[in-house]
């Protein structure tokens, strides 16, 4: 069992940190799990350990960096809410860094977990918007009917219509939603 904050979590910060700089500074063509591991301080055979091959090191690096650093605004009401979240999330997703993450986290991922845990951090970013919106007595549709009009289309648009995407688009999809 890993300890938080442990030798493991050490690991896996270096590691990263040394995936982001080699990244920048090289390419992605250019990476290798030695080259990788040089950087980082550990063997090779530590990263295979742990990750099995590039692809699923750049998907665990990608699922990292999606993560949200901070929750979603409180503008006052769930329209304005769910706008601002929906058009930081196409900003986000829509531009190449985000479309290159989004192909890695799901490329490494033979298991799904990485698509899961993306997907889980778009729904707990809805189910606080929605708390609030409910606290404060607004009606609000459920979580599932907001990835479903919301999310979905979005990711579909970014994995298979690589068209540019903007604001506009993040609000009628949640007007659409909340009408």
């Amino acid at each position: 069992m890993a300890r938080p904050g442990g030798r493991s979590a050490r690991v896996q910060q270096a590691v990263h940190a040394a995936v982001r700089e080699l990244d920048t500074e090289v390419g992605r063509s250019a990476l290798t799990i030695p080259l990788i591991a040089a950087r980082a301080g550990v063997t090779p055979s530590t990263i295979y350990r742990r990750w099995g091959d590039i692809q699923e090191l750049l998907s665990d690096v990608a699922v990292e960096h999606l993560r949200p650093d901070t929750g979603p605004e409180d503008l006052g009401d769930l329209t304005s809410d769910m706008r601002a979240w929906a058009e930081q999330f196409v900003e986000e997703m829509a531009s190449e860094v985000g479309r290159a993450y989004i192909r890695d986290a799901l490329l490494g991922d033979p298991e799904s977990n990485n698509a899961s845990q993306c997907s889980a951090y778009a729904a707990d970013a809805i189910d606080v918007i929605l708390g609030r919106a409910g606290a404060r007595g607004e009606t609000a549709p459920d979580v599932e009917t907001v990835l479903d009009a919301v999310v979905a289309p979005i990711m579909y648009r970014i994995l298979f219509r690589p068209s540019p995407l903007d604001a506009a688009y993040a609000r009628r999809l949640v007007d659409g939603c909340l009408k």
